[in-house]
C-alpha cells in the first residue's frame, strides 16, 4: 500500500481490526498480487481470518466483474469432491442424472478460492495441478478436456513441507500453488489486537441482538484478554464475546467473568493446530493428537495382549478363549512352519463367516518383549483389529479410533491395507 490512509481505508472496507506489522504486509501483498493472476497460497493456524486475503485479492483483480467462488475443500466428502470441483457426464455413476458443470466450469474467468486444500485427496491434487498447468481438465466421466480460466487462490493451516514428507501432499502441487506465499500471524502473536477485535465484536453483537449496551473490559480483564494464547485464534474470541455480551448480566467484564469461559492471564493453553513454519515451539504440535490416539491405541493394545498372554499360560489351546471375544488369534503360532511368515488370523466373534485377515503380525510374546516395535507398526495392527473388529467398515472404525473416516482413508492407503 502506498499509505497508511490507503491501508486503513483497506482494513476499514474489510472490517479487519490490528495494529501488527505481519497482518498488514500479508495485506499489502494481496492487494500487490491482485492484478497479476498467479496463484496464491495463503497459510496460518486455524481461525486466522484467512478466508479475507482471497477476497481482496478478487476485489482488487480485473476478474472483479465476474464469478467468484469460496470452497472449503476439507468439508467435502471424498467419493464426491472430484464431482463438485471438475463436474461429471450424465450416467458417470449412480446418481448421476444429469450433467453437472463443477467449480471450475462455473468460476471460468473468475476466481477459486480453495480453503483447507490440504486435505484434497491425492486423486484430485493430480487433477488440480493439470488445471493449474494447462488450464484443461476433465469431467468426471467424460475423456474430452474441457478450458478454464480461472485464477486460484488456496488455504490451509497444515504443514504442507510436513505433508510432502508423509507422502499426503504433491511437491509439484505445492510449489504451483504457493507462486506467491502470505502468511497470516495467529492472534497470540498481534500484541494488543485481541483487545481491539474483543471492543469490534462487543459492538457488532449488540447492534446486531438490540442490545443497548455493549459488553466492555476493565483494565484487568484487558491484561488477561492480551495475555491468553487464543488456541481458536479470532474465530475463538469472536465466540467468546458474543456468549459474554448474551449471557453475563455485567456490562463490565472483569477477569472472574472471562474465567467462567476458561480465559485465564498467562495460559499456556496447547494450541492442538498445526502451525506452519516458525520455531520449534511454535511446531511442537503438529502430532500431537494422533500421539495422542496412538498412545491410547498402544495402551489397549498391550492390554488385550496381556489378557491373552494370561489366559495362553492357563490353557495352552488357543481356543479356550471365550466365544465372544474380538482378539485376532492366530490359526497357526508355530515358528518354524512354512507359513509362519504369513499367520492367517480370525476373530472368535460368533461369526462363522468373519473375513480372514493375512499379514505378517508377530505372536502375543513376539509383541509383547519386542521393545523395537515402532509407532508406525502399532498404529498399521490398531488400524487392522479395529476394521476387523467392524467387519471392515470404515465409519465405524474411524469412530472406535477417535479419528475422521477421511483419515483413516488415507492411513489405509499409506500402509498398504487390503481391505
Amino acid at each position: 500500500m502506498s499509505t497508511n490512509s490507503d491501508m486503513q481505508t483497506l482494513m476499514n472496507r474489510y472490517g479487519i481490526v490490528g495494529r501488527n506489522e505481519a497482518l498488514r504486509e500479508a495485506l499489502a501483498t494481496a492487494v500487490l498480487v491482485a492484478p497479476t493472476d498467479l496463484s496464491v497460497l495463503i497459510q496460518g493456524e486455524s481461525g486466522v481470518g484467512k478466508e479475507v486475503i482471497p477476497r481482496i485479492i478478487h476485489d482488487h483483480s480485473k476478474r472483479r466483474g465476474k464469478t467468484y467462488i469460496a470452497i472449503n475443500c476439507g468439508a467435502i466428502p471424498e467419493g464426491t469432491i472430484d464431482s463438485e470441483l471438475f463436474g461429471h457426464e450424465k450416467g458417470a455413476f449412480t446418481s448421476a442424472i444429469g450433467e453437472h458443470e463443477g467449480f471450475f466450469g462455473t468460476a471460468n474467468g473468475g476466481t477459486l478460492f480453495l480453503d483447507e486444500v490440504g486435505e484434497l485427496p491425492l486423486s484430485t491434487q493430480a487433477r488440480l495441478l493439470r488445471v493449474l498447468e494447462t488450464g484443461e481438465y476433465l469431467r468426471v466421466g467424460s475423456s474430452i478436456p474441457r478450458k478454464t480460466d480461472v485464477r486460484i487462490v488456496a488455504a490451509t493451516n497444515v504443514d504442507i513441507p510436513n505433508a510432502i514428507k508423509q507422502g499426503r501432499f504433491r511437491e509439484d502441487l505445492y510449489y504451483r500453488l504457493s507462486t506467491i506465499n502470505i502468511q497470516i500471524p495467529p492472534l497470540r502473536k498481534r500484541q494488543g489486537d485481541a483487545v481491539l477485535l474483543f471492543k469490534k465484536f462487543a459492538l457488532e453483537t449488540a447492534e446486531r441482538y438490540n442490545i443497548p449496551e455493549p459488553i466492555r473490559l476493565t483494565p484487568e480483564a484487558e491484561a488477561v484478554i492480551n495475555s491468553y494464547k487464543w488456541p481458536g485464534n479470532i474465530r475463538q474470541l469472536r465466540n467468546i464475546t458474543e456468549q459474554l455480551s448474551i449471557l453475563s448480566e455485567s456490562r463490565s467484564i472483569t477477569p472472574e467473568l472471562l474465567a467462567k469461559h476458561g480465559i485465564t492471564p498467562n495460559s499456556d493453553a496447547d494450541t492442538g493446530i498445526a502451525t506452519i513454519g516458525g520455531s520449534s515451539n511454535d511446531t511442537q504440535h503438529d502430532y500431537e493428537q494422533e500421539i495422542k490416539i496412538l498412545a491410547h491405541a498402544v495402551f489397549e493394545l498391550r492390554s488385550e495382549v496381556q489378557e491373552l498372554k494370561e489366559k495362553m499360560q492357563g490353557n495352552d489351546s488357543w481356543h479356550a478363549t471365550p466365544a465372544n471375544t474380538t482378539m485376532p488369534v492366530p490359526i497357526s503360532s508355530q515358528k518354524n512352519t512354512p507359513s509362519s511368515s504369513a499367520h492367517t488370523f480370525h476373530t472368535l466373534s460368533g461369526n462363522k463367516h468373519a473375513q480372514p485377515l493375512d499379514m505378517d503380525i508377530p505372536t502375543a510374546e513376539e509383541i509383547i518383549d519386542d521393545d523395537t516395535l515402532n509407532i508406525g507398526d502399532m498404529e498399521k495392527r490398531n488400524i487392522l483389529l479395529a476394521l476387523q473388529r467392524n467387519h471392515y467398515k470404515r465409519k465405524l472404525a474411524a469412530e472406535e479410533l477417535g479419528i475422521s473416516e477421511r483419515t483413516l482413508y488415507r492411513k489405509i492407503k499409506a500402509y498398504g491395507i487390503d481391505e
